[in-house]
C-alpha cells in the first residue's frame, strides 16, 4: 500500500493511495494562495488601482511592460487571475479508479483532474458535498468572468529570480492555470455517484469504501477503504464540536491498520468559541459608531452559524433594525439547500424540522426583512433595499474579486467602517496588501471548527490505529509561534509523515484473500476431524480470478487431472536437517548464512545457492539434474500427506 501525495497544503488534500491493484484519490482541494499575488478584480473601472505604476525588472524585455504594477512597494500582476491545481506528474490520472471526496471545500481542484487527463473513474460523495460544491465552483467562475481581463500577463514567469519578495519565491507559477469554466464543472460533476453516510460501495471487486459522518461542515465526512483482511481510515475536515453538522462518527474508525490525518485547524491558535464572540462585539460596536461592516465570506458553511449568533447578539443591544445583506450569485441558492438537507443535521437541528419549524434562523431572517438576499450589487431592488451603516456579507474571501472589491474600494477611506475576516484560508494582511493605505479598520477572528492538536491527540488515542500517517510540517510549531510545541503531534510514537511530491509506503502488503468455494466442489469435500470445530480437507481444483473475485472450481480438463501430484509437502524447513541430508548425498561443501528474513546455504563446489524465507525456498543452479536432485532432498526434509 503506498501513498502519493499531490499537494503541498494539507488544509487542500490531495492524495492518492493505491493497494490490491486499485487506485484511490483521496480528495482533490484547491490551494487558492496564488491569487494574492494578483490584481484584484473590481465591479466598475477602479482609477486607483488603473494609475498603480508599472514595474519592470532591470534585464526584462519590452513585452513585460503592463504586466506588473506596484502598490505600496509591493508588486502585483495585472492579470486575471491563476490557481496552482494538484501535483500531474506524480499520478496518472486516467488510473486512478475512484476519487473520493470527504466535504466541498476538499473538491473545488476537480476539474482540473477529471478533465483532459483521460479520467474513466467514478467520484464519490454526498449529495450536501455535491450541491454546495458546485455552488462555490460556480460563484468562482461568475466572479472572474463577469470582471474579463483583456490581457493575460504570463512573461513574468521567466523572471522570477528578478523579482521581488514574495513574488520570487513562489512555487511552479509555471504549472498555475486559469479558472474552469461553467462547462468544465458540468464536465467533472457528470462523474459523481452520491452516496450515503454507512453505505458500502464496491471499488473494482478488490476494496469497499464506506462514508461516515466527520462533523465538519453538511454532509462532510471520513472514509474507511477495506479489503477481506485489511482497513485503512482516511480522516478529513472533522470535527468533535456541536455545530450544525451531523456530528463526527468516532466508532467506525477504530482499530484501523491504517489511519491518515490530515486537515487539522488551520489556525489552531485561535479558539473558534471566542473568534465568534469576538466579531459579533466587533460588528455590534461597528455598527453602533454609524461604520458599515464587511465580512468577505464564502456562499456556506460558517457564514449560516454567523447569521445565528450575530443576530441574536444585535437583537440583545437593541440593533434589530440594522440590515444585513447577503450578496452572491449564489446566495439565494444556498440559503435554500441550508434548509432542504435535513437528514445531514445535527439532532437538533432535525428536531426543529420535525416540529415544521426551520432548522436555520436565517429563513426566518429573510422573511421578516433583517436578511436580504442578492445575486449581485446590480440586482433588482438592492439599490432600493439598500441603506446604512449596514452589515454586508459577500465574496470573495481573498479579495481579488467579487464584490467584495466594490466594497472595499467604496469604504476604504472611512475608518469608522471595518472589514472582518472570519475564513481561515487567506491572511488579511496579503488579502488587503493592494489596497493599501486603507483606513477601514480589519479585524482578524478566523473561525475554524475543525479538529485543534489536542482535540486530534484525543482521538488518536481512542481511535487506536496500527499505524497513523500525517503530514510532516503536524509534527512542527507554526513558523509563527515556533515555541509553541503544542501546536503540533507529539505522540509517544512517531507517526509516518509525507510532504509533497513524495511517495511513501504504508507498510500494508497484501498477504491473505478470501476464496471462496464452488457449490459442487463444496459437496465433494472429504472432511478430516482435527479437533472439535476444526476440519481439514484436500481439494483439487482450478483458482478463477475475476473483477478481484476469487473462486474455486472443479477441474474438467482430463490433462490438468493427470497431471496432479500424488502427494503434497508441508510444514516448516529445518535447515540443519537440509544440511545434513545434502552431506549424506556427498555435498558436504554447504555453507550456511543467516540474514534478517532470510537464511542462504551455498554449494561452492557446484555453484549453487539455496534461499530460504519463511514463504519461499529458490534453489538457483544452472545444472538441471543437480537442480531436480536438490529439489527431492529438500522435499525429504517436509512431511507429505
Amino acid at each position: 500500500m503506498k501513498l502519493y501525495c499531490l499537494s503541498g497544503h494539507p488544509n487542500k488534500p490531495c492524495n492518492v493511495v493505491t493497494f490490491k491493484s486499485v487506485t484511490l484519490m483521496l480528495d482533490c482541494g484547491l490551494d487558492m494562495s496564488s491569487v494574492s499575488h494578483f490584481l484584484p478584480l473590481p465591479l466598475v473601472a477602479s482609477h486607483r488601482l488603473g494609475s498603480l505604476s508599472t514595474w519592470v525588472p532591470r534585464d526584462a524585455d519590452s513585452q513585460l511592460e503592463g504586466e506588473l504594477r506596484e502598490c505600496m512597494s509591493r508588486i502585483f500582476i495585472d492579470s486575471p487571475p491563476e490557481i496552482g491545481p494538484p501535483t500531474s506528474g506524480l499520478v496518472d490520472f486516467a488510473e486512478v479508479d475512484a476519487i473520493l471526496v470527504s466535504n466541498y471545500l476538499s473538491m473545488l481542484a476537480l476539474p482540473f483532474i477529471t478533465n483532459g487527463t483521460g479520467f474513466k473513474g467514478v467520484v464519490l460523495m454526498t449529495e450536501p458535498t455535491m450541491q454546495v460544491g458546485r455552488i462555490f465552483m460556480e460563484e468562482l467562475v461568475e466572479y472572474i468572468e463577469r470582471t474579463p481581463k483583456a490581457r493575460h500577463a504570463y512573461r513574468w514567469k521567466h523572471y522570477l529570480r528578478s523579482l521581488p519578495q514574495p513574488l520570487c519565491d513562489v512555487k511552479g507559477p509555471k504549472t498555475w492555470q486559469q479558472a474552469y469554466s461553467l462547462k468544465d464543472i458540468n464536465s467533472a460533476l457528470s462523474h459523481v455517484q452520491i452516496v450515503a453516510y454507512n453505505e458500502k460501495i464496491d471499488i473494482c471487486g478488490a476494496l469497499k469504501v464506506t462514508a461516515v459522518s466527520s462533523g465538519f461542515c453538511l454532509g462532510s465526512c471520513n472514509w474507511l477503504i477495506s479489503s477481506d483482511h485489511e482497513k485503512l481510515a482516511y480522516l478529513s475536515g472533522s470535527s468533535t464540536l456541536t455545530t450544525h453538522p451531523r456530528p463526527i462518527d468516532q466508532t467506525s474508525l477504530k482499530n484501523a491498520d491504517v489511519l491518515i490525518m490530515t486537515a487539522l485547524n488551520h489556525t489552531p491558535m485561535f479558539n473558534p468559541d471566542s473568534m465568534l464572540g469576538e466579531f459579533c462585539v466587533a460588528v455590534a460596536q461597528t455598527v453602533r459608531s454609524g461604520g458599515n461592516a464587511l465580512v468577505p465570506c464564502y456562499p456556506s458553511g460558517v457564514v449560516y452559524d454567523l447569521f445565528e449568533c450575530l443576530s441574536n447578539h444585535l437583537d440583545n443591544l437593541g440593533l434589530s433594525l440594522i440590515p444585513m445583506y447577503f450578496v452572491s450569485p449564489m446566495a439565494e441558492s444556498s440559503l435554500a439547500y441550508s434548509n432542504i438537507f435535513s437528514e445531514w443535521l445535527s439532532s437538533s437541528k432535525q428536531g426543529k424540522v420535525y416540529n415544521m419549524d426551520d432548522p436555520f434562523p436565517h429563513a426566518h431572517l429573510t422573511r421578516t426583512g433583517r436578511l436580504k438576499p442578492f445575486k449581485s450589487l446590480h440586482a433588482e431592488g438592492f439599490s432600493s433595499e439598500y441603506r446604512q451603516p449596514c452589515i454586508v456579507f459577500c465574496g470573495h474571501p481573498s479579495l481579488r474579486f467579487g464584490d467584495a472589491v466594490h466594497f472595499i474600494e467604496m469604504w476604504g477611506n472611512n475608518p469608522q467602517n471595518a472589514v472582518l475576516f472570519t475564513e481561515p484560508e487567506f491572511d488579511f494582511a496579503e488579502a488587503l496588501a493592494p489596497f493599501q493605505p486603507l483606513a477601514m479598520r480589519p479585524v482578524y477572528c478566523p473561525i475554524d471548527t475543525s479538529l485543534n492538536f489536542t482535540q486530534a491527540r484525543k482521538l488518536i488515542s481512542e481511535l487506536k490505529p496500527g499505524k497513523l500517517v500525517v503530514p510532516e510540517m503536524y509534527l512542527r510549531p507554526p513558523p509563527s509561534a515556533p515555541h509553541r510545541t503544542d501546536l503540533t503531534l507529539n505522540l509517544e510514537e512517531t507517526p509516518l509523515t509525507y510532504s509533497e511530491c513524495q511517495v511513501l509506503d504504508l507498510g500494508i502488503h497484501r498477504r491473505l484473500e478470501s476464496v471462496k468455494l464452488a457449490p459442487g466442489l463444496a459437496l465433494a469435500l472429504n472432511l478430516s476431524n482435527i479437533r472439535p470445530g476444526l476440519s481439514t480437507a484436500t481439494i483439487s481444483a482450478g483458482l478463477h480470478v475475476q473483477d478481484n473475485k476469487y473462486v474455486l472450481k472443479p477441474l474438467e480438463d482430463e490433462d490438468t487431472i493427470s497431471k496432479l501430484p500424488n502427494s503434497y509437502p508441508y510444514g516448516n524447513l529445518s535447515v540443519d536437517d537440509l544440511v545434513q541430508r545434502l552431506a549424506q548425498a556427498g555435498l558436504t561443501d554447504a555453507r550456511v548464512e543467516e540474514l534478517p528474513g532470510v537464511c542462504i546455504i551455498t554449494l561452492e563446489n557446484e555453484d549453487v545457492i539455496i534461499k530460504i524465507s519463511d514463504a519461499s525456498t529458490h534453489i538457483i543452479c544452472s545444472n538441471t539434474k543437480l537442480r531436480e536432485k536438490l529439489r527431492d532432498i529438500l522435499l525429504e526434509c517436509l512431511s507429505s500427506f
